[in-house]
């Protein structure tokens, strides 16, 4: 999981890319400071947010202590495929934390939470303006994943219900501390799994859907040229992402995950 704070000496503009293939690997360094004491003493005047991401149902094997705050968030992949399983135990775990307010998102792993992706069961790829991908388990990449394990996650209805203990945001706001935060799943084309939009107007079009006046932004996608690098030498993040949030949205903070190899 990562955060952007965005400023006006960020070295990773969205004009950088008007003219360039999103895909391509442009070589720059993002100054972080990294807090070195994580519970460290909080102001009473200031409110503590605690995030994470891409957990992937290792939560029971965690070995460290999850700091305390006001708020935690969950940025998305809190499963391996989103089997109803899955859900509930991250459910039992999110609900063990003494944070007040627990908010969650999902990510292209939850395939039971993506309506498009997973219901009907069709027997030809979706319309890609429109729906997330294929519905076709033979037309997805398995991750390393059952493809049993997968069959049963897309058949899954009601899957919602599951998370009794946090708050779920789609496409949704929510306002605590009188902060605005914003909570979207969506990513770029993926592996052909949940919440996949095509690169383009399809993303912008999600993007759009964000108030100007979001204080924090969660999505599961980061932008591109943060935190976004894949192994294979391309960034995955999102050019129109970029725009957003550093020419209309500007939030205090963006909160994403998606890519950590």
């Amino acid at each position: 999981m990562a955060s952007l704070v965005l400023t006006e000496s960020s070295q990773l503009m969205a004009k950088s890319f008007e003219k360039l293939p999103d895909k391509i690997m442009y070589p720059y360094a993002e100054p972080y400071d990294i807090q070195k004491h994580v519970f460290s003493s909080c102001q009473k005047s200031a409110v503590r947010f605690v995030c994470m991401s891409d957990t992937h149902s290792l939560t029971p094997h965690i070995r460290f202590d999850i700091p305390y705050g006001d708020v935690f968030i969950h940025a998305g992949d809190f499963t391996r495929c989103g089997r109803e399983e899955e859900v509930v135990d991250f459910n039992n775990w999110i609900g063990q934390l003494p944070h007040k307010h627990k908010l969650v998102i999902a990510g292209n792993h939850e395939l039971s939470f993506d309506r498009t992706f997973t219901h009907p069961l069709g027997s030809s790829p979706g319309d890609r303006a429109t729906h997330t991908g294929t519905s076709l388990i033979d037309q997805i990449p398995t991750l390393g994943i059952p493809k049993d394990n997968i069959a049963e996650a897309v058949k899954t209805t009601n899957i919602k219900n599951c998370l009794t203990n946090c708050i779920y945001l789609e496409d949704q706001e929510i306002i605590l501390y009188g902060l605005k935060i914003y909570g979207t799943p969506w990513q770029p084309e993926f592996c052909k799994w949940a919440f996949n939009v095509p690169r383009g107007e399809a993303c912008l079009s999600k993007w759009d859907q964000i108030p100007s006046d979001t204080d924090i932004l969660v999505t599961h996608t980061p932008p591109v040229g943060h935190g976004d690098l894949c192994c294979s030498g391309i960034r995955a993040g999102c050019v129109e992402l970029l725009t957003t949030v550093q020419h209309r949205v500007r939030p205090k903070y963006h909160v994403f995950g998606h890519i950590h190899e």
